[in-house]
């Protein structure tokens, strides 16, 4: 029962720092109006002023990073409630396919109302998709991994390859209109423009599917082996996956500081997931540590309340950033940026600790417990 338990808080850890660490990619585009230069390096030529050089650092650590682990995360949610069905011989997928439904809808919404660069909707899909691998059984995880794995691979090695052929000869475009309208649009405005662009706002968050179905698929793996287990076998997986994410993936994804953005894509999708497994290692690692009991006990209540703390951390930043809040877009240097993200980050560590003391579950957490319960007694 203790390893249950100390396999469960190390997720809950893991979860949250992966949440906190999504706004620091998310922040940079909240703090730029939507301008997509300042996440790629195609208008850089030459080294880094110390404005962008910070900037990049920042996304070095987190750009994919945080996602690629939060992805890893929902694939580990989607064998505990694997496991959780055979264990009460119930059907799979079943009950879990109205989670996933209600997770799309609640990724719709935040899409609309807050901002296009949504994650859940992507989620939604994956999981079902997903969900019915893992029912194939490990043989067809294994052979799905595989073949998604080399076709990513390949897609994002060839478009690198492209990118260096032809380096300096392509561009992001303007951004002057969104970034107006970001700056300048009211609330209704900016909802009105995801709407009728729909589509184009969702060409990123379909094309990456297919990595993300890989990524769950890893989440799974890394349960069934043990990677979160406190034993001896866990902590061997982890000292090698220490050691894939330090000697391959940090030097790979070294190359974000190449100007030029050939290898913006193969940073963000093929090589970040090796830091993502390098966080991982390090930490189970740090947790055993106990003189920072503090800040594990603050990361893992945000853990347990995700969800809410994803959206609200997003609101948060609207209001700070976009005119119809304080209109702070534009106008701070990197410095200031980081200064808020981390600011936004002590108030949601805060107020999810103070939520968690009156109740269970956040509150985003608890209506979708409620909606599926629905679903359940049927």
């Amino acid at each position: 029962m203790e390893q249950r338990k100390e396999r469960i808080r190390l997720l809950d850890i893991l979860r949250g720092f992966a949440i906190l660490g999504t706004l620091g990619t998310n922040i940079w585009l909240f703090a730029h109006a939507g301008d997509l230069n300042y996440m790629t390096t195609f208008e850089y030529s030459g080294w880094w002023g110390i404005d962008d050089l910070l900037r990049m650092i920042v996304l070095f650590l987190v750009n994919g990073k945080l996602l690629g682990l939060l992805t890893i995360m929902f694939g580990v949610g989607l064998e505990m409630k694997y496991r959780q069905a055979k264990r009460k011989g119930k059907p799979w997928p079943g009950v879990y396919l109205w989670a996933v439904l209600f997770l799309f809808l609640e990724g719709l919404l935040h899409f609309i109302l807050v901002m296009e660069y949504d994650i859940l909707m992507s989620y939604g899909i994956t999981a079902i998709i997903a969900a019915f691998i893992v029912k194939g059984g490990d043989r067809l995880i294994a052979r799905s991994m595989t073949v998604i794995g080399s076709v990513c691979a390949v897609v994002l090695l060839g478009l690198m390859g492209l990118m260096l052929a032809v380096s300096g000869q392509v561009s992001m475009g303007s951004f002057d209109s969104i970034v107006a309208l970001y700056q300048e649009g009211t609330w209704m405005e900016q909802v009105r423009y995801r709407l009728d662009n729909f589509l184009p706002l969702r060409i990123e968050a379909i094309l990456t599917i297919p990595s993300n179905i890989f990524l769950f698929l890893l989440g799974v793996r890394f349960m069934r082996a043990g990677v979160f287990s406190p034993d001896e076998k866990g902590q061997r997986i982890r000292k090698n996956l220490f050691k894939l994410g330090l000697f391959i993936g940090l030097p790979l994804n070294l190359l974000i500081f190449i100007p030029g953005g050939a290898f913006d894509l193969p940073v963000r999708y093929l090589f970040a997931p090796l830091m993502s497994i390098l966080y991982i290692a390090i930490i189970a690692r740090m947790i055993q540590y106990t003189k920072w009991e503090w800040l594990w006990r603050l990361l893992e209540n945000a853990g347990k309340m995700s969800l809410s703390c994803y959206v609200l951390q997003n609101i948060i930043a609207s209001f700070l950033f976009y005119g119809w809040g304080l209109g702070l877009a534009g106008k701070l240097n990197s410095a200031a940026i980081i200064a808020i993200w981390l600011m936004i980050c002590i108030v949601l560590l805060c107020i999810s600790s103070l939520w968690l003391r009156g109740f269970k579950l956040g509150p985003m957490e608890t209506v979708r417990k409620q909606a599926i319960g629905l679903f359940e007694s049927r």
